[in-house]
């Protein structure tokens, strides 16, 4: 793999004007991140939904979830650790201070070089956050249809 590269960028880079980002941890967060805006990319899909006004002065939260159908333990935490660090490496992501994301895993996420995997998050974030981004579909009801 190619993230040893990373690490050498991470050096030279100056940490000090990156914005602070923070960890979702509650399954309400994620939730509630789940009806806003996605971006799918090949590696994963980022979710993105703005909070409600208040004066926590937070900034950006950035959740993680990699699912079991993904393979086992130790596999799903490789794969965490990496879209983790190319978030903290990644440069220009446009966060917003008031929005909480969401990145869901595919296993591709595990093979992409990692220079393409911040390029994807980088893209991804500034879709969520363009007027071309769509809104999360409607999803259908639990209920029965009651006209039959």
């Amino acid at each position: 793999m190619n993230e040893p590269e990373a690490c050498v960028s991470a050096l030279m880079r100056d940490d000090s004007q990156t914005p602070e980002i923070s960890r979702l941890k509650r399954r309400a967060d994620f939730q509630r991140a789940a009806r806003g805006r996605r971006a799918r990319m090949e590696a994963f899909a980022l979710q993105a939904n703005r909070r409600a006004a208040a004066p926590d002065g937070l900034g950006p939260r950035v959740g993680f979830t990699v699912t079991k159908k993904l393979g086992d333990a130790v596999l799903r935490n490789r794969i965490r650790r990496r879209l983790k660090e190319a978030v903290r490496l990644a440069r220009d992501l446009e966060t917003r201070p008031d929005h909480d994301y969401v990145v869901m895993a595919q296993k591709e996420a595990l093979a992409r070089p990692f220079a393409l995997l911040q390029s994807d998050l980088i893209r991804a974030f500034s879709l969520v956050h363009s007027s071309a981004a769509r809104s999360a579909p409607a999803r259908p009801s639990n209920d029965r249809d009651k006209r039959r």
